[in-house]
């Protein structure tokens, strides 16, 4: 085995140990719950209001829709929350140090993130189907669609999350550019058919990631019937894999060359001046 795939492979283990650290420890717990019922809050609300024309509720019009917004936030935002954390606080400094050290630190993020990503979606999935009617009944052909659509809309947004965190000067700033992306929300038609909202808006929604995930699940867990409600009254399979594929491309080619620019970067000098400017916005 070479030296690069030996780091692959501790990475996934550190991966591995990473997530079952997360899913025992008392405080990631509550924040899956919190999560979780922040969502089901709404499908609960909107479980008796139909969706014209659909034969559906809107309620299980936004179970799917919000399973895809927490798989394209969690990718993109955690991993660039962690990967701005651990350069601050010197982790990805002694991981540097290490002779492949990187590589595996790396692998290990994505295993983690992965994980966390769909855990954030089974927990208000298997609330949700509790909670409305019409959710997961298309059988085989859902399980298809789920295998294509969630892979890839990991790849869409984990390596635009290590963009953001190699780019970013410190945690803080993660939380800030995340604010604008929560307005993706509104016009990626999570909580209700992007077709009801001005033809401007809806080219803006369809050009990012969250739509299009969006769509994918609810083809795959929404009866046939329900496609009524989406523009050109069609899943669009072939434009969901072009869109996901296309910013998977494109975070896969930007991503190794800024991670390396940022990790040539790291220095014991480059981290001390970081903290010390923490010290003095303290001070």
């Amino acid at each position: 085995m070479t030296p690069v795939w030996y780091a692959a492979l501790v990475g996934v283990r550190r991966g591995c140990t990473e997530l079952r650290h997360t899913f025992t420890t008392g405080q990631d717990v509550f924040g899956y719950v919190l999560w979780t019922v922040l969502l089901v809050v709404p499908l609960f609300l909107a479980r008796d209001d139909a969706l014209k024309g659909a034969g559906i509720s809107l309620g299980a019009f936004m179970l799917p829709s919000v399973l895809g917004m927490t798989l394209a936030f969690t990718g993109l935002s955690t991993t660039a929350q962690l990967l701005a954390t651990e350069r601050e606080d010197g982790t990805l400094l002694r991981a540097k140090a290490v002779p492949h050290g990187m590589v595996g630190h790396l692998v290990g993020k994505i295993v983690m993130v992965s994980g966390t990503a769909l855990a954030s979606m089974a927990l208000p999935f298997a609330v949700g189907v509790f909670l409305v009617d019409g959710v997961a009944r298309q059988g085989g052909g859902a399980l298809l669609t789920l295998v294509w659509v969630v892979p890839l809309g990991l790849l869409a947004t984990l390596p635009m999350g290590a963009v953001v965190g190699s780019l970013v000067s410190s945690p803080r700033t993660v939380g800030l550019l995340m604010l604008p992306v929560m307005g993706l929300v509104v016009v990626s038609g999570i909580y209700f058919p992007l077709s009801e909202l001005p033809p401007w808006l809806r080219t803006v929604g369809q050009v990012f990631p969250v739509y299009w995930l969006g769509l994918g699940l609810r083809s795959a867990l929404l009866p046939t019937d329900a496609v009524a409600a989406e523009i050109g009254a069609s899943w669009r399979h072939l434009e969901t894999a072009g869109v996901l594929g296309a910013w998977a491309v494109a975070g896969l080619l930007l991503a190794p060359s800024v991670l390396r620019r940022m990790a040539r970067r790291e220095s014991g000098a480059a981290m001390a001046e970081r903290h010390r400017r923490a010290m003095q916005r303290v001070g």
